[in-house]
C-alpha cells in the first residue's frame, strides 16, 4: 500500500517521545453516535506501559444516548452489570500525527472484550470488521470513499448554544455550490481543513462549495472499507476541533434547519480483488462495464435500503433531510450519472463504483458502510438483480420504493428485517433497535419552540 503523509509507525512514536515531539497520545473509539470517545495519555507512559496492552473505558460508552445517557435495554452494558471496563486495543496501522493539536499523536482503538480478546460485537468498528471478513470469504476487498457535506458558522459552538442555538449565523449569504469567490472569503478555514487532514494521513482531494450558504464539501481520496472508515471520523472529529481553534463551528448535522438545503454523506463502492488489482464492478466485455458482481451488489444495496436505513440515517432529525428537489434522493433507484437518484453509477473502467447517495453527513461511517457491505454482500449471495435503470427525474418516480418517512418507520423496517439479523446478528439487531427506540422515545417526549409557536395562543 502506498505511505500516506502523517502516518508513524511505533517506533517512530517511540522516538518521537524521547525527542519531546511527541507528548500525549490519543487513543480513541467511537462510540454509536458516530463520535470519538476516549483519553489523551501522557506519551511517555504510553509508550512504556500500553502497547501491549491498550487503554480501558467504561462499557457504557457504547450504550448512551448523545447527552451520554445510560437508558436500559442494552443486555451487554447496564447498571446491574456494574458498567464495567473494555479495552480499547491500539490497531497500530492507525497511528498518525494529529497537526492542528501540539504535540500530539493519535491512534484508533478496537473494542475488545479483555478477558477473551474478542471484539466487543456491538462496537461500530467491530460491526464494521465483521462485514470486511465475510466479503474477505468471498474473494473481495471492499475499497470506499466518502464525500462529506457540513455548514460553517461564525457562531462559536459556545454561543450557539446560549442562542439556544436559534438564529445561527451561516458563512456567507448565498447559494455557493461551485462558487470560487464565496469559498475565498472562508479558504483560511478550508485549507486548514484540506493541508491538515492531509497531514494526519486523511488524505484529501479537494473541497467546494455546496448548495447553500456557508455549506462545504470535502471528497476523501478511496482506501479499503475500514481505512475510508477511519478517515471520515476522524475528518469530522477534527474539522470541528479546527473549526473550534477559528473561533467558529461546524455541524454535519443532516438538516440543520427546515429552510437549509441538507447535508449529505454520500459513499461510493467498488469491489477488487484480494490484492485490491482489479476492480471486480468492472467488465469491459459488456456494453454499460457493469459486471454481473456488480449488479448483483447493486440489486442488494436496493433491495437493504429500507432495512439498513438506521445505519445511513441514524436520528430523528435525518429524515427531515429526504425531501423532492433537494439533492437529498427519496426514491429507491438507481441510474448513471443521475443525481436525482438514490443509488448513481459514476466512472469509468478501473473507476467504475456505485455511489449511495441516501446517507447524511450524520450518519456514523462505520456503521453506515457495513450496511452498505452487507445488504451488497446479501445481493451477490443471493444473485439480486437490480431493475431497470430509471430514466428521467427520480424524485418523480411513481409505485416504486422510498427511504423511510420519518425514524419510527426505520424503526419498523429495521426490526421486522430478516436481512439485517441475517447480516449483523441478533444481539447487533436488538442493540441498535433499543438505541433507535430510545432516540425516537426521547423525541416524542419533548415539547418544540414549534408547537408552543403553533398552539399556545391558537389551539
Amino acid at each position: 500500500m502506498v505511505a500516506v503523509k502523517g502516518m508513524i509507525t511505533v517506533e517512530e512514536l517511540k522516538h518521537l517521545v524521547a525527542t519531546d515531539e511527541i507528548d500525549t497520545v490519543i487513543s480513541a473509539v467511537c462510540d454509536m453516535q458516530g463520535r470519538l470517545v476516549g483519553k489523551r495519555v501522557v506519551a511517555s507512559f504510553f509508550v512504556e506501559s500500553l502497547l501491549e496492552h491498550g487503554t480501558h473505558f467504561c462499557t457504557y460508552l457504547l450504550g448512551s444516548d448523545m447527552e451520554m445517557n445510560t437508558p436500559d435495554g442494552y443486555p451487554m452494558m447496564n447498571w446491574n452489570s456494574g458498567y464495567g471496563d473494555y479495552l480499547a486495543r491500539s490497531d497500530w496501522t492507525t497511528l498518525r500525527r494529529i497537526p492542528w493539536l501540539e504535540k500530539t499523536a493519535f491512534v484508533f482503538g478496537d473494542a475488545v472484550i479483555e478477558e477473551s480478546g474478542e471484539l466487543v460485537p456491538v462496537a461500530p468498528r467491530s460491526v464494521l470488521k465483521h462485514e470486511i471478513e465475510k466479503l474477505a470469504n468471498l474473494g473481495f476487498t471492499a475499497m470506499m470513499a466518502s464525500e462529506l457535506e457540513f455548514y460553517v458558522l461564525t457562531d462559536t459552538y459556545e454561543q450557539a448554544h446560549a442562542k439556544g442555538f436559534d438564529n445561527l449565523q451561516r458563512f456567507g449569504w448565498y447559494n455557493e455550490d461551485y462558487h470560487l469567490l464565496q469559498a475565498t472569503k472562508a479558504e483560511p478555514l478550508y485549507r486548514q481543513f484540506r493541508n491538515l487532514m492531509n497531514a494526519a494521513g486523511v488524505p484529501i482531494e479537494f473541497s467546494k462549495g455546496e448548495a447553500a450558504p456557508g455549506q462545504h464539501e470535502v471528497n476523501i481520496h478511496y482506501a479499503d472499507a475500514l481505512t475510508s472508515a477511519d478517515r471520515g471520523a476522524l475528518l469530522k472529529h477534527g474539522c470541528k476541533e479546527i473549526a473550534y481553534q477559528n473561533g467558529m463551528s461546524v455541524t454535519f448535522m443532516a438538516k440543520p434547519d427546515h429552510t437549509w438545503t441538507g447535508s449529505s454523506g454520500h459513499i461510493h463502492v467498488s469491489l477488487w480483488d484480494h490484492a485490491a488489482e482489479r476492480n471486480l464492478f468492472h467488465d469491459p466485455n459488456r456494453p454499460d462495464e457493469m459486471s454481473q458482481t456488480m449488479r448483483w451488489f447493486l440489486g442488494g444495496m436496493m433491495a437493504g435500503a429500507r432495512d439498513f436505513s438506521l445505519c445511513i440515517a441514524p436520528t430523528v432529525n435525518s429524515y427531515k433531510r429526504f425531501a423532492s428537489a433537494s439533492w437529498a434522493p427519496v426514491n429507491i433507484v438507481w441510474s448513471k450519472d443521475n443525481r436525482t437518484c438514490g443509488f448513481r453509477i459514476v466512472g469509468r473502467g478501473k473507476g467504475l463504483r456505485i455511489e449511495n447517495r441516501f446517507p447524511g453527513g450524520d450518519a456514523n461511517p462505520y456503521l453506515s458502510y457495513a450496511a452498505v457491505l452487507a445488504s451488497g454482500r446479501f445481493g451477490i449471495e443471493n444473485r439480486i438483480e437490480p431493475p431497470e435503470a430509471f430514466v428521467g427525474n427520480g424524485y418523480l418516480a411513481k409505485g416504486l420504493p422510498r427511504v423511510p418517512r420519518a425514524l419510527y418507520e426505520a424503526i419498523e423496517s429495521w426490526e421486522e428485517s430478516d436481512m439485517v439479523r441475517a447480516a449483523f446478528g441478533e444481539l447487533v439487531h436488538a442493540h441498535y433497535l433499543n438505541y433507535a427506540r430510545v432516540e425516537q422515545q426521547t423525541y416524542d417526549s419533548v415539547v418544540t419552540d414549534w408547537e408552543r409557536e403553533r398552539y399556545f395562543e391558537r389551539g
